[in-house]
């Protein structure tokens, strides 16, 4: 099947114009592409200071010391690998295919700016088929691992998101990117959100919704059909009954907010009827996600 669904091929000179921004200082010891503010063997110059016994000599500028008679050497900006991670929601709530296409997208695009960096990806998604992590570091593996997420099975599981996400987490991330409805209960989220500073430095959470959910259009008598539990409920939709609708969402969206600025996280609201497009070249870069 083409991968063409999840990054058309005109992406590719979009996407390698951006990177992801943090200011999480959590770096692994390899190189990479982002500058950490140790000093080190880079080609990115710093400043200089005054030569000290035992600095590298070749380090010495002779144009410093024509004009100052002083011996001083530069310095450069050590570059070091920045680890991402990118936890994807598949409980049956993401299986809206507007909403699963739109989640692949977000993960494929992420992934790709992280490798195409040089900088380590790593990848889990929360679901029943229990596949190791996605691990992989450079350029090369753009390809892997967007078949990887081409690959995944539609949303089928029953279980909490929140309360199985743990077990697929590396420690020490330099940003980890979690992908989900986020649906599931506030207390769910706050018991997930409490243990998340321990795994990462910059913790995102990108809560993808359609515009059916945030306004309904659905009048007369339906039946609902809970998407995680089966559950089904005879309801006669009235204006009413989407007002309350509209409250208990605003309450949740709040609780979220509320939850997430409390431990530490960041919380990006993304419509996938806005297209991935909007989402990656205007809204991730207006709140500084990307750059």
């Amino acid at each position: 099947m083409s991968t063409d669904y999840l990054v058309p091929k005109d992406w590719a000179g979009k996407l390698s114009r951006l990177s992801i921004s943090t200011k999480s200082k959590l770096r692994g010891q390899h190189k990479g592409s982002h500058r950490s503010q140790r000093f080190g063997a880079s080609l990115d110059f710093s400043d200089f200071r005054e030569y000290s016994p035992g600095d590298d000599v070749r380090q010495i500028d002779w144009n410093v010391y024509a004009r100052t008679d002083k011996y001083f050497i530069k310095r450069f900006l050590d570059e070091q690998e920045m680890r991402v991670h990118i936890l994807l929601d598949c409980t049956r709530s993401m299986s809206d295919p507007l909403k699963w296409t739109f989640a692949k997208q977000l993960a494929v695009s992420l992934g790709i700016l992280v490798l195409q960096r040089d900088d380590r990806l790593s990848f889990s998604a929360v679901s029943d088929d229990l596949k190791p992590p996605f691990r992989r570091k450079g350029a090369t593996y753009r390809k892997a691992f967007t078949q990887t997420i081409s690959d995944l099975k539609e949303p089928v599981l029953t279980t909490s998101f929140s309360e199985n996400a743990i077990p697929f987490l590396p420690k020490d991330s330099t940003v980890l990117f979690v992908i989900s409805d986020c649906l599931e209960s506030l207390e769910s989220w706050e018991r997930l959100l409490q243990k998340l500073p321990k795994f990462a430095g910059d913790i995102r959470i990108l809560q993808v919704v359609t515009n059916d959910e945030l306004t309904p259009t659905y009048t007369g008598d339906v039946q609902v059909v809970d998407v995680e539990t089966s559950d089904q409920l005879n309801v006669s939709i009235s204006s009413r009954v989407l007002e309350s609708y509209e409250q208990e969402r605003k309450l949740h969206q709040q609780g979220l907010e509320l939850l997430s600025n409390k431990f530490g996280a960041r919380l990006l609201q993304v419509n996938a009827d806005d297209g991935i497009s909007h989402v990656l070249f205007q809204q991730l870069l207006r709140a500084n996600w990307v750059q």
